[in-house]
């Protein structure tokens, strides 16, 4: 494959001097870590578009899929398979770089082991909420914990019964001796192992410790010969704790950690744990819900490996933290979109139309493009019959000068057919509802208006005996504030009531009724659609992956 982060960036710089100046012998390995704790989201793509693609964009460039299972509380196979299927999905390989940091468990362990007897790590007897208090604050330093000065004999033989399972969860852990009234609260004797019987998704109950995230990330990134670890700028504080553990050992490789800033989208969240609190309170339908951001979420909805890469190149790598506008992810959808799509007809909210002066029964058979800019996709064949349906939205009994749609008395083209005339409303004569309108046709205008006539308005149509039933899902953004990372409270309570409308009784014609479909379509003036998993035989479920740019809405708001 594929598609990279092209433009240049301050990590590409960095990257492109290492190897003239033959740091690492002038090798180049990323590595994408995800913690196996969740589905992944956008965010992450855009992590997952950079570890790859820049190594992809240099010879003998290689990028690792490590996944950082160091925390089995939350961790699951589940998640691992999602991962690889996504990752995967986006157009990235990693062949036969796969890892886990449960892989390195036992040297994991051992360095640690190395660390005591350097001096450099001791166990502490600490509870958590005394670990906190003695750590100090921002202002004020850390004091040294009454444990710091044990015997190295006395910390090594301590941390090996912690392995042995001696003690209970929590009794004990081990940190590093590090500075305890350094600024950086990461430097402050963090924490290396904790105690904690939980059965690992791998490892099953072989161990009672775990060694933390900051502890086994850059001895993970060095035995895998990593050089460049790119992380988003959460990391920066800890990149000194990162640099100080790779000081203590003897490893085979020193890798370089970079942070850049991760991706923060208008409406829309990037924590897993907010995320999942979304699914685990039953907010939306999962991680593949088509109004999450997770990657299931946007592929379930329709939306094309190639757009997010595109949307990854668009919005670049920087230092700088920075919300992107929803509008531009939309938009490199649509791009790919427009180009890929056959068109179609549908009517999602069914006006009956009668055409009085067509013959009863009779059927003419119309061609359609599939594609207007695209001749090679040939033709489709639609039905014109004399029963019709038409949007309800597209006919008023009345409407001002802008309105370019059905009104009474007027006329209007039906896409790829006739012009039609209305002649007659019918309403239900207890609610007022309209519920039919008689209209006749106009031989004479079959795709042409004859010299001398205008027809300005355009609208689509299905045939009512050749068309299919089925359900459309149209979505809005999750949460009605561009930044809901910064609401109070539960984020559950901030979801959009109307962030998903579903439609029955949509028509649409017959193609779209076939098992088979999983293009997506573009229903014409509608937007683009994506044949939804619940589809069943007969009767097909579609979910709006997004809109077509509406002219008219914005007209009709200023009326």
């Amino acid at each position: 494959m594929t598609d990279s982060l092209e433009s240049a960036d301050f990590i590409r710089d960095i990257i492109d001097q290492d190897l003239k100046n033959g740091v690492n012998s002038g090798r180049l390995q990323t590595r994408f870590p995800p913690e196996p704790n969740g589905y992944l989201h956008i965010g992450h793509a855009k992590s997952i578009c950079l570890n790859f693609g820049v190594a992809a964009e240099h010879a003998g460039g290689q990028c690792n899929l490590r996944f950082d299972d160091t925390n089995p509380e939350k961790e699951d196979v589940e998640y691992v398979d999602a991962i690889q299927e996504d990752v995967r999905w986006l157009g990235f390989d990693w062949e036969e770089r796969k890892y886990f940091a449960s892989d390195y468990f036992e040297p994991l362990y051992h360095y640690a082991e190395e660390l005591i007897l350097k001096g450099k790590a001791y166990v502490c007897d600490l509870s958590p909420s005394a670990m906190r208090e003695y750590r100090g604050t921002l202002t004020e330093p850390g004091r040294d914990s009454p444990y710091r000065d044990r015997g190295v004999e006395e910390n090594l033989d301590l941390f090996r019964r912690m392995r042995a399972g001696e003690f209970p969860d929590g009794a004990r852990v081990l940190r590093a001796r590090i500075d305890m009234a350094s600024p950086n609260m990461n430097m402050r004797d963090p924490a290396l192992y904790r105690i904690r019987r939980v059965e690992h998704h791998r490892t099953g109950h072989a161990w009672v410790i775990y060694p933390t995230y900051d502890y086994a990330h850059g001895i993970s990134d060095a035995l895998e010969c990593v050089t460049h670890s790119l992380c988003t700028l959460e990391f920066e504080d800890h990149r000194p704790l990162y640099d100080w553990i790779l000081d203590q050992l003897d490893l085979p490789c020193r890798p370089r950690q970079i942070e850049f800033s991760r991706l923060s989208l208008e409406y829309t969240v990037m924590s897993k744990r907010k995320l999942n609190a979304l699914v685990q309170s039953g907010m939306v339908a999962g991680w593949d819900d088509p109004r999450m951001p997770t990657i299931s979420g946007l592929r379930r909805r329709g939306y094309t490996p190639e757009s997010i890469r595109e949307f990854c190149r668009c919005i670049g790598i920087s230092k700088s933290p920075n919300r992107v506008e929803l509008a531009l992810l939309e938009n490199c959808l649509r791009s790919d979109l427009e180009a890929r799509s056959p068109r179609t007809m549908a009517v999602l909210r069914p006006l009956k139309v009668v055409i009085e002066s067509w013959p009863e029964g009779h059927e003419e058979f119309l061609t359609a493009p599939i594609h207007p800019q695209n001749e090679a996709m040939g033709k489709r064949t639609i039905c014109f019959t004399r029963e019709l349906f038409i949007e309800q939205e597209d006919f008023r009994e009345t409407a001002p000068k802008q309105y370019k749609r059905l009104v009474t008395g007027g006329e209007v083209r039906l896409r790829n057919a006739y012009v039609i005339r209305c002649r007659e409303v019918i309403q239900d004569p207890v609610t007022g509802e309209i519920v039919e309108l008689r209209c006749e046709h106009d031989p004479a205008t079959l795709n042409a208006n004859p010299v001398g006539r205008k027809v300005a308005g355009v609208i689509h149509w299905v045939s009512a005996t050749r068309s299919v039933v089925g359900e459309v899902r149209l979505y809005a953004p999750l949460f009605t504030m561009p930044e809901p990372d910064a609401l109070k409270g539960e984020i559950v309570d901030h979801v959009n009531p109307d962030s998903m409308e579903i439609v029955s009784g949509c028509r649409f014609e017959p193609i779209l009724a076939e098992e088979s479909v999983a293009l997506p379509y573009q229903f014409e003036r509608l937007g683009y659609f994506h044949r939804d998993r619940d589809s069943c035989p007969g009767a097909p479920v579609f979910n709006r992956t997004v809109g077509l740019r509406d002219a008219w809405s914005k007209i009709e708001q200023k009326l």
